[in-house]
């Protein structure tokens, strides 16, 4: 392909820092140019993370590219009401559907899978921080002391607003569909906006009303508490009480159907 006929987004890439590759996604480190309306102090440009959904080439071309285009917009879409409604998520900074890239504010901070002792991600996950790549291939174990240390918090803290977080989530009917603590940032207190718990990965993300949904969105996060976290009971417990009273009126119905979801669970794991 000739140099004239690479798009604006595709020669951002070639441009870019990879940090990683999924299954589905190249996750990119970049940097965007400062305009006419950027202030002084920004004067360099803005770090950006760059999530671009690749071809697959086992696809029919029009249907690759449809399907593309639509997760792309999907969860730009998610992340948006998200942002509307409150929850803390990154900031979107570009969007190309048609070229499968979009563009959200660089977190500067670690996983909470980082954060609480939870090891280097999984081969092939995406990783959503520099950094925090880097650090989870040399670390293993992050005692708790360690993470009062750097933030400021403990852990039932962090507990408390991944709680407060997915209650603001759902209230505003988005169910993630990928809860782990991966996709959770711990932004550094010294970042401009402060100590914050920021969702990430929204992927998977879709709108639903139904209880059945955020009841399963709740329990994916438990099965992952319980596989990467060591005698993680206690830290969930946090994460249901801060999340209950957020909820209010509401927990009620997700508990019962919370309650159906685990037994279900359970029976499957049962039978194989």
């Amino acid at each position: 392909m000739a140099t004239q006929d690479v798009s604006p987004t595709l020669k951002l890439l070639e441009k870019s820092e990879k940090i990683s590759q999924g299954a589905e996604a190249k996750i990119y480190r970049a940097q965007l140019h400062p305009t006419p309306f950027t202030s002084e102090s920004n004067s360099d440009g803005e770090n950006v993370l760059l999530k671009y959904r690749f071809h697959k080439q086992y696809r029919h071309p029009t249907l690759d590219a449809s399907l593309t285009k639509s997760r792309v917009a999907g969860e730009a879409r998610a992340i948006i009401k998200c942002l509307r409604s409150g929850v803390n998520v990154p900031g979107i900074r570009m969007v190309d559907a048609a070229e499968g890239v979009l563009g959200i504010e660089w977190i500067e901070g670690k996983s909470v899978r980082f954060l609480l002792g939870g090891g280097a991600e999984d081969e092939g996950d995406i990783v959503e921080d520099a950094d925090a790549a880097k650090d989870e291939d040399e670390v293993t174990e992050v005692k708790e002391e360690d993470l009062l240390k750097e933030y400021g918090v403990s852990a039932d803290v962090v507990m408390e607003m991944i709680g407060t977080e997915l209650a603001k989530m759902h209230q505003a009917d988005i169910v993630h569909g990928d809860l782990t603590t991966s996709n959770m940032m711990l932004r550094h207190p010294a970042s401009p906006k402060g100590l914050q718990l920021v969702l990430i990965d929204f992927g998977l993300a879709y709108i639903s009303t139904l209880i059945e949904d955020k009841a399963v969105d709740i329990y994916v996060l438990e099965r992952a508490f319980s596989s990467t976290h060591p005698a993680s009971e206690g830290l969930f417990a946090g994460v249901l009480k801060a999340y209950e009273k957020k909820m209010g009126k509401d927990w009620a119905a997700i508990l019962r159907r919370l309650e159906d979801v685990r037994l279900r669970g359970r029976k499957r794991s049962m039978v194989g």
